[in-house]
């Protein structure tokens, strides 16, 4: 169903693929828009080792493209160097394949909006967290994306540096 990498030699093993998207703050969420136009937004995230959690607004094209077609990929770029005298960049990037939900329970969205809080505040006090989102909880929305197929990508140069 997914295309097999063309350069594989250029591939990520799934270990540092997830490293990738630990690592990463924001990437792209690629989606189906209105009129068949692709919708790819910037948004922060954060993975737990086996999805992927955003959050928005309770209303908007992104909700919309979601309801129309879960299926979405996800595109985290962790390096990009350029590299004039060479005509290139070193990079290394990480692709995500699968399916987005928006999270009804309150259960599951509490859960999800706490580890992406930690994420990017990691050193604030629960309590202040839990206010935060307390005050922020009415028009919040958590979507979830389970991962189906995962790739990662590094510039051939990078590939070699690391051998060395």
């Amino acid at each position: 169903m997914f295309r097999e990498m063309r350069r594989k030699r250029q591939a990520l093993p799934l270990e540092q693929c997830e490293e990738v998207l630990r690592r990463g703050t924001s990437g792209v969420l690629a989606l189906s828009g209105d009129g068949g136009y692709p919708y790819a937004v910037p948004i922060s995230y954060c993975y737990d080792g086996s999805r992927l959690y955003f959050h928005c607004a309770k209303e908007g094209h992104k909700l919309d493209a979601i309801r129309r077609e879960p299926r979405a990929s996800f595109c985290v770029i962790d390096q990009d160097q350029v590299v004039p005298e060479e005509y290139t960049t070193y990079f290394r990037s990480v692709i995500v394949f699968g399916r987005v939900t928006v999270l009804e329970d309150d259960g599951a969205k509490r859960a999800a909006v706490e580890k992406l809080a930690l994420k990017y505040a990691p050193a604030d006090r629960a309590e202040h967290r839990r206010e935060y989102i307390d005050r922020e909880w009415a028009p919040l929305c958590m979507l979830e994306m389970t991962v189906d197929h995962m790739t990662g990508k590094e510039a051939v140069e990078l590939v070699r540096a690391r051998k060395d």
